[in-house]
């Protein structure tokens, strides 16, 4: 799909400067336990699905919506593992700068067969656990976080986060 039409909307009035977008990310498991991966067509890496929610769209709705536009997997979303804020802006080769809060769910599929379903991916497919492809260590932590019956995980705050709020 590539980007939004609300975010093209939005760039049409806020030009290149920093938009703080709701990501989602889908951590999707088969019944044997093997992760749903696709390989970006932007950039030929590995990668777990994920996007950015519509304008009133639950983030849980987001990453099943995702997954399946990206794989013609159909999935669930069981829990969100974690939550996270990007500390760091992405500027893209268009100039476009962005920051996201993602929420990370633990997803299981439900039907569909793995495929390239629109032209963000050169190839989708289920991998074991302790066979993945490379991939950044974010998305390592990403992937162990849903593996865990833990709590959802998320970033604190730094201590001092209110000293410039007086």
């Amino acid at each position: 799909m590539g980007t939004p039409d609300f975010i093209r909307e939005l760039r049409a009035t806020a030009g290149q400067q920093l938009l703080l977008l709701p990501g989602v990310s889908a951590i999707v498991f088969d019944d044997e336990g093997r992760i749903l991966l696709g390989r970006r067509a932007d950039d030929g890496k590995w990668s777990i699905i994920g996007g950015i929610s519509e304008p009133g769209e639950h983030p849980a709705v987001t990453a099943v919506r995702e997954v399946y536009e990206e794989t013609a997997v159909r999935c669930v979303a069981e829990r969100v593992a974690l939550v996270q804020a990007w500390t760091k802006p992405v500027t893209y080769p268009n100039g476009d700068s962005c920051q996201y809060v993602d929420i990370t769910f633990r997803c299981r599929a439900i039907g569909g067969e793995a495929r390239v379903n629109d032209d963000e991916s050169l190839e989708v497919g289920w991998f074991a656990v302790d066979a993945l492809p490379e991939l950044p260590e974010y998305l390592h932590f990403r992937i162990k976080q849903a593996l865990s019956d833990g709590p959802t995980w998320f970033q604190q705050a730094p201590d001092d986060v209110f000293d410039d709020l007086s």
